[in-house]
């Protein structure tokens, strides 16, 4: 994924919740199944997980309610202490730190966002969005300049002294991410932030969240239930299943080539010629001849080249270079669901 080192590294965690997890962990016998651990009185809410989030990155991490997304991301941020395993920030152990160090951790350095909007339904959209610079102690004037920043950033310039009742359910989460933006986090975890949005609201709030995230290259960690906004969001996706991640790849890969039956079902219903890219079917010991096509453009915007193209090799370039060329049939194969 990247030759700098990872801004979060999660090696083999896990999080059981039980009487004596630690205990029960320590003489629990390797490659015990979910159920077993279940039948012993204990909910593995993460099952040993090995996972990197890396800088610029946005990983998306789905799967069905209690499949333990929401509970390793907040494992991620220690507001749950794992049970085993480790778990580094920027090279640091987080589970080493003291509480105010955590503290100091969280408020410089991380930005978070849930599906409640968790306003303050007595303070403006502009206090709502101070308010962690106001817990940070700083300065009243530069907290408010920041504040009108971000609120200009998210679409809501003109509605400063809104309350919260005033606003629809997009402006509220618009608030929402302003505020954890506000503190300017390196790393940025959304917890569902648009599933109690109506459709129409949640694809424009998708635009939305792309559009900052082009601006302003945060390392990003967004849960989700839904496999379709995954798909739109992520620059990788971890699918998770009772504590334990399936399947960690890009999109391109998981719908390709799913690493298992579960992985499989999500992606049996997805139209994989909108999600597989041209560079993905690029293969490097292939030329080709003729116009090349650009390795980001999907299967399906290149359907009508496909059929009508006589080429049994395109070459493909990405950022102006040849990178390989994808067969055609292959991207026909693709764009007709024979994969």
């Amino acid at each position: 994924m990247s030759t700098t080192p990872p801004v979060i590294s999660c090696r083999n965690v896990w999080k059981l919740f039980g009487a004596d997890p630690a205990g029960y962990l320590k003489s629990m016998t390797p490659g015990k199944s979910y159920e077993d651990i279940h039948a012993d009185g204990y909910i593995a809410g993460v099952k040993d997980v090995s996972i990197e989030v890396y800088e610029g990155e946005m990983l998306v991490i789905m799967g069905l309610s209690g499949s333990g997304k929401s509970t390793l991301v907040r494992c991620f941020s220690r507001l749950h202490e794992i049970t085993g395993g480790t778990i580094e920030v920027e090279g640091q152990d987080i589970m080493s730190l003291s509480e105010k160090e955590l503290i100091e951790l969280r408020r410089n350095k991380m930005g978070m966002v849930f599906q409640s909007f968790g306003l303050l339904p007595h303070r403006t959209v502009l206090d709502n969005v101070a308010f962690p610079l106001e817990m940070r102690g700083q300065d009243k004037h530069e907290r408010r300049e920041r504040a009108l920043e971000v609120v200009k950033l998210v679409g809501l310039e003109g509605r400063e002294e809104y309350f919260p009742r005033e606003l629809s359910g997009g402006q509220q989460q618009r608030v929402g991410i302003a505020r954890s933006l506000a503190i300017e986090p390196d790393i940025w975890f959304l917890d569902e932030p648009f599933s109690a949005l109506d459709p129409l609201i949640r694809r424009e709030m998708q635009d939305e969240f792309l559009r900052l995230q082009n601006m302003l290259n945060k390392t990003i960690v967004f849960i989700t239930h839904d496999f379709d906004e995954a798909l739109r969001l992520a620059d990788r996706i971890a699918i998770m299943k009772n504590g334990a991640v399936e399947q960690c790849d890009t999109p391109d890969q998981i719908v390709l080539h799913p690493a298992t039956e579960y992985v499989r079902k999500f992606t049996e219903e997805i139209d994989k010629a909108r999600v597989v890219h041209a560079g993905v079917l690029a293969d490097a010991n292939l030329k080709g001849d003729g116009e090349a096509v650009d390795a980001k453009t999907t299967v399906h915007d290149l359907a009508r080249l496909l059929v009508n193209d006589t080429r049994d090799v395109i070459p493909v370039v990405k950022d102006g270079a040849s990178i390989g060329g994808m067969k055609r049939q292959v991207a026909l194969d693709v764009l007709l669901g024979d994969s």
